[in-house]
């Protein structure tokens, strides 16, 4: 009893000490603790207002000026819903087909181990990557007039034109959609599958369901919010689909996007570029504020797993023949112009004087790429490749590093629970949808003086790079993070961490 009071008197101490400390050093402690937050929040917003709302606001600022001008009457709404209704169309085609596409991929990939796997999926994640440019060569050299099939069948059949037409037209445009974007439902649906309790089927089976009520009322369901999320992914891409409308397409084709580049920088039309602006970057957020929502949404259970748990060997004849068509099916649209294009880069295809336009002697040759290291113009703006390359690998790692840095504040500060990350989400989202034209156009009317000037400051190219890069980051890392439990950070600042050792080691 007598060592009671001597205990209450510590207790006092202590809780004294306890409330003593913060107010002597509040002004030093909690500092440290909002800052870095106010840092997450703002770094990222001061980087999208200063190059994507400054530049776009400038354009905006010119089309309207000049609008007033001008003036804008109902005359022009055909200018605008025509574009608008063709991109849309273009849009929900390419996303079907990409789901019929990639949804048995995603599955099979999900549910299945076989040989060559692993390549098969690299092969199927590189399209993504790819230029513009590249997948247009690539369809030319199989599908082109002087492409592989065409020359194929020509001699085959001993033609004078190319059966094949393709090019410069809504299936070239549609090919070369489901070719960009199937690894996102791939990636998306499959990884979200691949979490799936398989017993879950399982005991659907066994209770009498058939694989295919299995599917509609138990696997779909639990795949639903990745399936849309991925399905509004793919669609936005597809609507703010340029390069491919303008390479592969033809004239004939006009989207949104392209007739931004047409009226903002052959026409000089302003006023209607900076409007088309203004409708594709509307129909861009509410798009981004859908997919922000939906990715929000767990259909999946996320309890942790044996990797490769739910997967099994390919055994019954069914199950070869679907696998097999599925790996034909990505082979053919994937890999065969990536493997068309390179086997042309090394192949002699020109008809020999007096042959007919489809016959050629086969063989192989490097002179291509001996061409790539001549100047034969004498040209004075002749950049070398190894110069060029450099320029590309320079401006990516400055890309990365600015997109990975922003992307990683953003994604943490997107994984702590606020009422700010409703309107946050969807606004990182908008520079996928802003027009690159425009965009760039921004750039220059806007950065025209040091230190900011596009014609002194190298900087701004991977600074726009990281405006694109920007929401991928920010996709990638935000589950990561927010999977990491909260009692594990605050277990490190019970045992004395200080909140940047904590944000470093946790």
């Amino acid at each position: 009893m007598a060592s009671e009071p001597g205990s209450s008197e510590q207790k006092a101490a202590h809780s004294g000490a306890l409330a003593q400390t913060p107010a002597q050093t509040g002004s030093h402690a909690r500092r440290p603790v909002r800052l870095p937050v106010i840092l997450l929040w703002a770094l990222p917003l001061i980087f999208l207002a200063v190059f994507f709302f400054w530049p776009l606001g400038t354009i905006f600022g010119l089309a309207g000026q000049a609008a007033l001008g001008q003036g804008l009457d109902a005359s022009i709404l055909p200018e605008i819903w025509r574009p608008l209704g063709f991109t849309i169309y273009q849009a929900v085609l390419s996303t079907l087909l990409t789901l019929v596409v990639g949804l048995p991929a995603a599955y099979v990939f999900a549910r299945f181990t076989f040989r060559g796997k692993s390549l098969l999926r690299v092969l199927t994640i590189l399209p993504f990557i790819l230029p513009t440019v590249v997948v247009a060569a690539s369809f030319n050299a199989l599908l082109g007039p002087r492409g592989w099939i065409n020359l194929l069948l020509m001699n085959l059949f001993q033609l004078e034109t190319p059966p094949v037409q393709v090019l410069n037209s809504l299936a070239a445009i549609l090919l070369a959609h489901v070719f960009y974007n199937t690894t996102i439902i791939i990636s998306v649906v499959g990884t979200a599958w691949e979490q799936l309790d398989p017993r879950l089927e399982a005991a659907a089976r066994v209770l009498g369901a058939s694989p295919l009520r299995t599917f509609w009322e138990v696997t779909l369901p639990l795949l639903r919010p990745a399936l849309l999320a991925a399905l509004l992914l793919v669609f936005m891409f597809d609507f703010t689909s340029f390069g491919v409308i303008l390479l592969l397409g033809g004239p004939r084709f006009s989207t949104i996007e392209v007739e931004i580049y047409i009226q903002a920088l052959q026409m000089l039309n302003l006023p209607l570029a900076g409007l088309l602006s203004a409708v594709q970057l509307l129909f861009t957020f509410l798009l981004a504020v859908a997919y922000s929502r939906l990715a929000g949404q767990r259909g999946v259970p996320l309890a942790p797993r044996v990797q490769g748990e739910g997967m099994r060997r390919v055994e019954s004849w069914r199950e070869r023949l679907a696998v097999g068509a599925v790996i034909v099916l990505l082979v053919v649209l994937l890999v065969a112009p990536l493997g068309a294009l390179a086997a042309r880069s090394v192949s002699r295809l020109e008809p020999n004087r007096g042959e007919r336009p489809g016959g050629f002697t086969p063989g192989l040759t490097l002179a291509y790429y001996q061409e790539l290291f001549i100047n034969r113009r004498g040209s004075l703006f002749y950049v070398p490749p190894v110069t060029a390359a450099w320029n590309s690998i320079r401006y990516a790692g400055f890309t990365v590093v600015i997109s990975l840095a922003l992307g990683f504040l953003a994604a943490f500060s997107l994984a702590r629970p606020a009422r700010l990350n409703r309107v946050l989400d969807p606004l990182l989202m908008l520079p996928l949808g802003a027009s690159a034209v425009t965009l760039g156009l921004g750039f220059i009317l806007t950065y025209n003086r040091p230190p900011l000037d596009v014609r002194s400051f190298p900087w701004l190219i991977p600074i726009a790079h990281s405006l694109v890069a920007l929401p991928f980051v920010v996709r990638t890392l935000q589950p990561a993070l927010g999977s990491i439990p909260v009692s594990l950070r605050q277990a490190a600042g019970v045992l004395g961490a200080s909140p940047w050792r904590v944000w470093r080691e946790v």
